[in-house]
């Protein structure tokens, strides 16, 4: 039995003309995230730490922004497939610890309902899921309120 971690990083811009979605819940907010999936930087973040920790290629190997069949596509699918790839290789993910990094829009009252997609597409529990937020204190990218950053790891056991 091996015991891996993972870590993952993702940014997604702000835009006028797109929905939030931060795992998997759509947020009411002025601004909502660009990208060639639904954009959901936490999902994003995760999908990396899991993919990292089998050492395998990133999310972008498995859905290119390349692909047209997979433009808006949720970001909880992206998950199961992390989650099979895992299973490929005889491992059981054992949780998921991650930040949200932004100034907007305010992410504690919809941790729940995000705890439960995540946890829903991993095959997890929603205790084995952190979801934490801050903000950037007004500085950088984030600060000006151009986007939202995500950190996550896993640890998963192959046996």
């Amino acid at each position: 039995m091996k015991i891996k971690s993972g870590i993952g990083y993702d940014v997604h811009q702000f835009c006028s003309d797109r929905k939030c979605i931060l795992g998997g819940v759509e947020i009411s907010s002025s601004m909502g995230l660009l990208g060639h999936s639904d954009a959901d930087v936490l999902c994003h973040a995760i999908a990396d730490a899991i993919l990292g920790a089998l050492g395998l290629p990133d999310i972008g190997y498995y859905f290119p922004p390349s692909d047209p069949s997979i433009e808006g596509i949720s970001s909880l699918k992206i998950l199961e497939k992390c989650r099979e790839l895992a299973a490929e290789k005889n491992g059981v993910i054992q949780n998921i610890d991650s930040s949200l990094i932004a100034e907007m829009p305010k992410i504690l009252p919809h941790t729940e309902a995000m705890k439960k997609n995540i946890a829903a597409s991993l095959g997890l529990q929603p205790a084995d899921i952190g979801i934490k937020a801050t903000t950037n204190e007004k500085m950088g990218f984030v600060g000006r309120n151009e986007g939202i950053a995500a950190l996550a790891t896993t640890c998963i056991v192959i046996s």
